[in-house]
């Protein structure tokens, strides 16, 4: 054992401080409930009454390009495209821009397809590109080099809208204020695996609570980088796609919002997408997000405090761009706990210690309240998937380490690519990524969470000798941890166990234009 020091002190400090700003998130999860609830039924009517008025009145339809940036898609690029073009809206007020910066069969595949659609009347075109500068903010900013449109749709190629989108979206446009409409994400393959269903558990959370919540009371919200329409004006007037941060949708959202321009979610329409099936592409895209919304948060915080919007609208801004710190302060808890045991001084203060850190652990019900409040009011069927939903904890709490390095990349400034999220093309649980193209990368990053997962083993069996208790939170980390390692360990023995399927194994050949249309739209709210 070693000795109560200044060490121990310094340990106490780190480990409550992690908590004390953990609280503060979870706490902030309750707050979002209390604004849905608040706002909900009147925000539900207002909505409903524009749409009536809408269809009663008598108006131009503007002109709308839809942008649909796309980087190898070989397998879902089909299906986007036929999707897009069943949009119930007049062709000669309709745009449809292909921002394709594929470097695989991918362009090969459009190219055709996008040609029978403009012998069928469309206004349909590819932009490709040789050179991904920008990334997707730069396809985007090219495209509105040459575009038409009024107002600007855009969906990533894994989203499938259904034909009333446009009509669902552009009456709130009616309002001179609003820069941008965003709709809530279904799942076309929400039940395909314990991974899909944890990942839809937490967007619905998002969409239907937070950004509602947000929506509502006047707050700051993000367009989701796709199934949103903005106001061409807005885009400009707020300097532009930028490339500065790997959220480029978040960047633009906010620095419209500090130009004064509006938003607007609507929870009642959906846009269905399909889910990463990957462990690999999960954590990639999360990468991207943390990293993103941290360099978003580094980028845009000094002007939101000098921002004439009231105090908790600041207070909020600043929480929402920096979320992602919840996984740090979940490592440093993790790593601090095992730690504590070992000095003697500990066990003198182990009674209040343990106090406060339950106190501070109520708020750690906070995200899963949230997600809880969103299945009820989302699905009617909600209790029969409630036993899934600790899969949602074991890969929220696992994805931590990998989150981690992407928020210390974004405060070190570390250059890194968008890596894009690989699609598949899965709708139905017979259908299998395995063998197919775009392999998972070798998972290094899981040999270290692995081994953090033994860490914090070790700390539960510590706490058991020693304090004659089990921690649930190091028990979660560990299950958490171990879950992730494993999974990405198994996926990619899987990939490299199969042969990659060869470029002649083409999707299959374009559909005529009256192909009808995945869709997989949520319940009816209640």
């Amino acid at each position: 054992m070693i000795p109560s020091s200044i060490p121990l002190v310094l340990l106490l400090l780190v480990y409550f401080v992690s908590l004390f700003f953990l609280f503060l998130y979870g706490i902030n999860c309750y707050v979002m409930i209390f604004l849905h609830r608040r706002a909900k039924a009147q925000m539900l009517r207002q909505d409903e009454e524009v749409w009536k008025g809408w269809q009663a009145a008598d108006h131009q339809l503007p002109w709308v390009t839809v942008q649909l940036p796309i980087y190898n898609e070989r397998y879902v690029i089909q299906r986007l495209i036929e999707a897009v073009v069943l949009l119930d809206y007049p062709r000669d007020r309709l745009e449809i821009q292909v921002l394709d910066d594929s470097t695989d069969e991918t362009t090969a595949i459009a190219t055709p397809l996008i040609e029978r659609y403009r012998q069928a009347g469309f206004d349909i075109t590819l932009l490709h590109r040789a050179k991904r500068t920008g990334y997707k903010a730069g396809a985007l900013k090219e495209g509105l080099g040459v575009n038409r449109g009024e107002f600007i749709v855009i969906f990533d190629a894994d989203f499938i809208p259904d034909p009333d989108f446009l009509m669902k979206t552009l009456p709130f446009f009616q309002d001179p204020s609003i820069a941008m409409v965003q709709v809530r994400w279904g799942h076309i393959n929400r039940d395909y695996s314990l991974l899909t269903l944890a990942q839809s558990f937490g967007i619905d959370g998002h969409f239907y609570v937070e950004q509602a919540a947000r929506c509502w009371s006047g707050l700051f919200m993000n367009f989701n980088g796709t199934a949103g329409i903005w106001r061409r004006k807005a885009i400009d007037d707020a300097g532009g796609w930028q490339a500065d941060t790997l959220t480029e949708d978040l960047d633009l959202s906010y620095r419209a919002q500090l130009k004064g321009w509006r938003m607007k979610f609507l929870p009642q329409v959906v846009c269905p997408a399909e889910v990463p099936v990957q462990m690999s592409a999960v954590k990639s895209q999360q990468h991207r997000w943390a990293k993103g919304s941290i360099q978003t948060a580094i980028k845009l915080i000094p002007q939101i405090l000098k921002a004439d919007v009231p105090l908790f609208t600041k207070y909020q801004a600043i929480f929402h761009l920096t979320n992602y710190m919840v996984h740090p302060l979940m490592l440093v808890v993790a790593m601090s706990s095992p730690l504590l045991l070992w000095f003697e001084g500990f066990f003198s203060l182990r009674e209040h210690l343990f106090a406060a850190a339950a106190f501070f652990s109520i708020a750690t019900f906070g995200p899963s309240s949230m997600y809880l409040y969103a299945q009820k009011h989302l699905y009617p069927d909600w209790k029969q998937r409630l036993r899934y939903f600790p899969s949602l904890l074991i890969f929220g709490t696992g994805i931590a380490l990998n989150n981690t390095k992407a928020i210390l990349e974004a405060f070190l400034n570390v250059d890194g690519a968008f890596v894009r999220t690989p699609k598949f093309r899965i709708e139905k649980g017979s259908d299998t990524w395995v063998g197919k193209r775009y392999r998972p990368p070798i998972p290094w990053l899981s040999f270290l969470e692995g081994l953090v997962a033994l860490y914090c083993i070790y700390g539960v069996s510590l706490f058991i000798e020693r304090a004659r208790l089990v921690d649930p939170f190091l028990l979660l980390y560990t299950m958490g941890f171990a879950t992730v390692a494993l999974y990405s360990l198994w996926e990619a023995l899987r990939s490299a166990t199969k042969r990659p399927e060869s470029i002649s194994e083409a999707p299959a050949e374009p559909q005529p234009v009256t192909a009808s249309v995945v869709s997989a739209k949520g319940r009816p709210m209640t």
